[in-house]
């Protein structure tokens, strides 16, 4: 069974899903104030945090499926979900799959079409990092203005501070991503839309924006500015953002 982070709050349920390397945790400031809307739970992924499973070739579709059981054994449903990169992802496929599960969609700067691209890159990025950290000072050190995001994602152990997530589970997930089309799961939605988008994205260009246009009910914002994590890096535009569409989700 996997991990369930309650954040507080009471009401509509509100489901936070982290991104590749992520945990629940990583939530804590945007959980601050998403209390005032309802009762807000995040969760670790397989493979993530404190999640029991590890190993194995997943699909998106699991990770749609393990958020969905634990939408009704918490009884959160219909929640608003809201999802950053990996979790955006699997929030799209939650929604398509299970709508009746979900009242509203956030996804955080990812894009349904990266076929083609490959984990090489990040094998490359990954192994010039100073494993294992000396402290979690040099953690935040080292990653700079995401360096309390990544403070989270390490766990200590007799060497120093090493990621908890395996990066051998991590570049068998993001694998898929560059085999698959996940635009049927857009042409799904029946729940209303918001993506946000950071201006210095690494995905494919005109996609965040296609996917709110393609979706039944969706609209799109660029963050001026913003870095992948547009929560961190423009924290104010994305509460805004966030907050005005809750409001209209959860009027009444």
């Amino acid at each position: 069974m996997f991990d369930v982070v309650e954040f507080g709050g009471s009401g509509p349920g509100i489901v936070l899903l982290h991104g590749l390397m992520g945990r629940a945790t990583t939530w804590w400031p945007v959980a601050q104030w998403l209390t005032r809307y309802g009762r807000v739970v995040g969760l670790d992924a397989r493979g993530h945090g404190r999640n029991t499973h590890r190993g194995g070739d997943w699909r998106t579709e699991d990770f749609a499926a393990d958020a969905a059981s634990a939408i009704r054994r918490l009884d959160l449903g219909p929640s608003v979900v809201i999802g950053h990169s990996m979790g955006g992802l699997h929030a799209l496929v939650l929604a398509a799959s299970e709508p009746s599960l979900v009242r509203g969609l956030v996804v955080e700067d990812f894009a349904p079409d990266q076929r083609g691209r490959t984990v090489d890159p990040w094998r490359a990025e990954f192994s010039r990092w100073p494993v294992p950290f000396q402290s979690l000072a040099h953690v935040r050190s080292f990653f700079g203005p995401v360096g309390d995001y990544f403070a989270e994602c390490v766990e200590e152990r007799c060497d120093g501070y090493h990621l908890i997530a395996d990066l051998d589970d991590l570049y068998r997930i993001a694998a898929e991503w560059g085999v698959r089309d996940y635009w049927p799961f857009v042409d799904r939605l029946q729940s209303p839309l918001l993506v946000i988008e950071a201006e210095h994205t690494f995905m494919p260009p005109g996609q965040q924006a296609a996917m709110a246009a393609r979706a039944a009910d969706g609209r799109h914002i660029l963050v001026e500015g913003a870095g992948h994590l547009v929560q961190l890096s423009a924290p104010a535009v994305y509460r805004g953002a966030v907050e005005a569409f809750l409001s209209g989700l959860l009027d009444g």
